[in-house]
């Protein structure tokens, strides 16, 4: 009987368009947890919601292990998780009743509890853990365990007698990761893991963390665990554990979770110079700001092994990133874009719509700077208010009761746009068909050059490109009608036809 059953209330299933996709990763955050309950000597036992089909997974776990404190630990290192999903709060809320009726006091750490700590402690929660979790987390477990009361611990929230919500002193962030102990990997099943990977996708992809935290003010950005803390683990301690890795389970690939991987100068190139030297590279992907890409960072990264670099690209329109607070100039992301592309690394551009004030203009600034710099991949999404940031307390009295995205094919507007949500979500479909047919005629381009090379996937590039075309061209057709004043808050009509139809005539 273990003294700790952790999980997550993150599970693939009850996200389509993710369960679709087939790339799942264990919950970081709660192996973190995991390892250092371990530490202080406590039996721990695993729930890895990612796999499961059902809360009855949950439910049956803690009746056969039986655990003496039960704790749903949301993984901060899953960008889907810091969210807020509402399918995902959902599950969370349906684990604590199950954690209640078994009689076994739960623990819940998160963003959106830390934001919305009442939500979960009326729902049952013995305690919600506010910010950075390891640390409470064992002292709260301890005292549960040895039957102290835990009412104004640090960095906590919990039930005073009189049911108020009682709140302890915010606690100190953890002063050097590189004291943290490595995730507790042996809890999961990797070979699981490996098994989805290698069958949708032909490698196995693990994940990693080299650092917590963001120090930029883009006001759209929530960071209730980390606030604008940025600390990062040294290049030694983090080829340590890639060594460890590449011995102990030989993944083909890993995913750097970071919300901004390398910043301290210099970190990137001795990081290259020490996998190398450890015979530790692994192929990675991670998520860098445009303007720390240098000629040497571009290079560095290339000998690391970095196979792609993904940038908060945000807008083509220097206007939106000034408004959206984003210390960041269009020329950055282009220039970051080539370096990348000279040095061997792929590129990929996350784009957000529909930021108060954004117009046409904008948009098609935006449609070409992916037109011109043809990133390697895109996401695109629509802007999100999350509590806590500026841009939430701009359109907080537009929104209605709905304030968390269902899962994460939702893309709802939840406040008033410059155009309806139906647009957007016409653009949405329309952007990710035109940059397929790009992607697919500049394949099927460099194949022909080569016709020995011709392969079965060149056919289906063609057929995309032959396919796509009539479908392309009623999404412009719509897309140009929802922008149509009276449709669309009457905003001035867009020359949709024009600006996307030079699109699909340079992929075609």
């Amino acid at each position: 009987m273990p003294d700790v059953l952790i999980g997550q209330a993150y599970y693939l299933r009850f996200d389509a368009k993710m369960w679709q996709a087939q790339q799942p990763y264990p919950p970081l955050g709660a192996l973190y947890a995991a390892a250092c309950l371990r530490r202080r000597g406590l039996d721990v036992a695993l729930f890895d919601a990612m796999l499961a089909d059902s809360i009855a997974d949950w439910q049956h776990e803690l009746g056969v292990a039986r655990p003496r404190v039960a704790v749903i630990y949301e993984d901060s290192f899953n960008y889907l998780t810091k969210m807020c999903l509402s399918r995902m709060r959902h599950a969370a809320l349906e684990m604590i009743d199950a954690s209640r009726a078994a009689g076994c006091p739960v623990i819940v750490s998160g963003s959106d509890a830390t934001d919305h700590a009442d939500v979960y402690l009326r729902r049952g929660a013995a305690a919600v853990i506010l910010g950075e979790g390891e640390t409470t987390l064992t002292e709260v477990v301890e005292a549960l365990i040895s039957g102290r009361s835990i009412e104004g611990m640090t960095g906590t929230a919990s039930l005073g007698a009189d049911r108020s919500i009682v709140r302890g002193a915010a606690r100190p962030f953890i002063g050097g990761l590189d004291e943290l102990p490595l995730p507790a990997w042996d809890l999961v099943d990797v070979e699981r893991y490996r098994a989805i990977w290698r069958r949708r996708h032909g490698y196995h992809s693990m994940n990693l963390s080299t650092t917590r935290g963001c120090p930029y003010h883009c006001n759209w950005c929530a960071k209730p665990i980390y606030g604008q803390r940025y600390a990062v683990r040294s290049p030694d301690n983090v080829v340590d554990e890639i060594a460890w890795l590449k011995r102990t389970f030989a993944p083909d690939h890993l995913w750097i979770v970071d919300d901004v991987f390398g910043l301290r100068p210099g970190w990137i190139e001795r990081f290259a110079v020490l996998v190398n030297a450890a015979d530790a590279r692994i192929p990675y992907r991670c998520l860098m700001r445009a303007d720390q890409v240098t000629p040497d960072v571009a290079l560095a990264l290339a000998a690391s092994g970095c196979r792609t670099v993904w940038m908060g690209a945000e807008s083509g329109s220097q206007r939106v990133l000034d408004a959206m607070e984003k210390e960041q100039r269009v020329e950055d992301i282009r220039q970051a874009a080539r370096l990348l592309k000279a040095a061997g690394v792929e590129v990929g551009f996350f784009l957000q719509f529909g930021y108060p004030g954004e117009e046409w203009a904008d948009i098609e600034a935006t449609l070409a700077l992916v037109r011109e710099e043809q990133p390697h991949d895109i996401g695109v999404s629509v802007s999100y208010p999350l509590p806590g940031t500026k841009f939430y307390a701009r359109v907080r009295q537009e929104l209605g009761s709905k304030q968390n995205w269902v899962d994460s094919a939702d893309l709802a507007m939840m406040y008033r746009g410059t155009y309806s949500p139906e647009f957007y979500r016409q653009l949405h479909r329309l952007v990710h068909a035109e940059f397929r047919s790009r992607r697919a005629a500049a394949r099927l381009g460099a194949a022909l050059r080569r016709p020995w090379q011709l392969r079965v996937e060149h056919l289906r590039d063609a057929a995309t490109i032959g396919l796509e075309g009539a479908a392309r061209t009623i999404m412009r057709r719509r897309l140009a009608r929802l922008a149509r004043p009276g449709a669309s808050n009457h905003a001035p009509t867009p020359q949709v036809e024009g600006v996307a139809g030079r699109q699909v005539e340079e992929a075609s």
